[in-house]
């Protein structure tokens, strides 16, 4: 049995945010659904290049299993104050994208058609970034402006975008468990915003594994040994194939460097089945006295496959002002509209400052 908000685990409710009745979950935009068939056994796949529509921003399609996304949002972002005072720091652009948006584009171009934003109710903008702006279009069309105003009116046009609140900090196991209701009993990914990808290749594969193999799925990188100590890191149980993809028998957060069990850090784009909801509804406190999802995670690695990705695409971190600036600069440079415009800038630069 569900409900809202709930999870009931044998004779045990256990209320996962504190959120009465149907203001767990907020539709705020309800359009008609993508449609994909996925490819078997060498048959191409259908959809909007077969139908002759332009390609999504990332240009995949991935297996339908996955249907759903659940973009975590709810923090303050006190590193980006006082900006973040005002505007959310998810919406903060990259030229002229949020970086929430890119993160959005990444899942849509892996197949995706449901997107889970966990939010505050602190953040009212980030229901509004969804939310109809009919005035806002009818202004834009009056000036001539229709390309504008049709990417204003594409966001959430061919894809469901639900808003879910987590009313208190407790971490990302509960950030992610309080978006069940939302996601129903299927697979999905998690995706932190803080994390931009070059494109949506990695977890359209992270997508395959999961259908492929019915368990789990992280994205994994490899660094530097004497960073490891930064991240999550895995205990393979196995060699990496030639597809990229290791077994995993279990993970430890931030060990010792000499006690790493491996150089293959998690990154932040997951695929997981929908068991994990009731490892994080089982409540463990973990690290800084939080609901972790490493913790739920471990759970499912020690009953079920678990398998990770190694990534071998761009990835951004724009967790910290640097970041973002960074990351800006980087994307900018490969804008079709303002990128030569920004890499003479920055050629003429140390005259400039000279």
């Amino acid at each position: 049995m569900r409900r809202l908000g709930q999870r009931v685990i044998g004779e045990r409710l256990l209320d996962l945010d504190g959120l009465p009745g149907v203001d767990e979950a907020v539709d705020v935009r309800g359009h008609r659904l993508r449609r994909y068939r996925l490819a078997v056994a060498g048959d191409l796949v259908s959809g909007r290049a077969a139908s002759g529509e332009p390609p999504d921003r990332f240009g995949m399609v991935a297996p339908m299993q996955v249907r759903s996304a659940v973009i975590p949002a709810a923090g303050m972002g006190t590193r980006f104050l006082p900006a973040s005072k005002a505007v959310p720091k998810e919406l903060l652009p990259i030229g002229d994208t949020p970086t929430l948006q890119l993160v959005i584009d990444e899942a849509l171009g892996a197949g995706i058609e449901h997107i889970v934003v966990v939010s505050s109710r602190n953040k009212p903008a980030v229901e509004q970034y969804f939310a109809p702006a009919p005035a806002l279009l009818d202004a834009l069309e009056a000036s001539g402006k229709t390309a504008l105003a049709a990417r204003v009116r594409s966001i959430g046009s061919d894809w469901r975008a639900t808003i879910v609140y987590q009313d208190e900090p407790k971490g990302l196991g509960h950030a992610v468990g309080c978006a069940a209701e939302a996601i129903g009993d299927e697979p999905f990914a998690v995706m932190l915003p803080d994390e931009l990808m070059g494109d949506s290749s990695l977890l359209a594969h992270m997508n395959g594994v999961c259908a492929s193999t019915g368990g789990s799925v992280v994205a994994l990188k490899e660094v530097p040994h004497q960073d490891v100590g930064r991240y999550g890191v895995i205990y393979p149980s196995g060699p990496i194939d030639g597809d990229g993809v290791v077994p995993i028998r279990d993970l430890v957060e931030k060990p010792p460097v000499d006690e790493a069990p491996s150089d293959l850090v998690i990154i932040g784009r997951y695929v997981l089945t929908p068991d994990v909801f009731e490892e994080i509804a089982a409540g463990r406190i973990g690290a800084l006295g939080e609901i972790q999802l490493t913790d739920a995670l471990r759970a499912q690695a020690a009953r079920s496959p678990f398998h990770g990705v190694v990534s071998h695409v761009d990835r951004f971190d724009t967790g910290t002002p640097y970041g973002f600036l960074t990351a800006a600069i980087e994307l900018g440079l490969r804008d079709p509209d303002w990128g030569d415009d920004l890499r003479t800038f920055l050629a003429e630069l140390p005259a400039r400052t000279a």
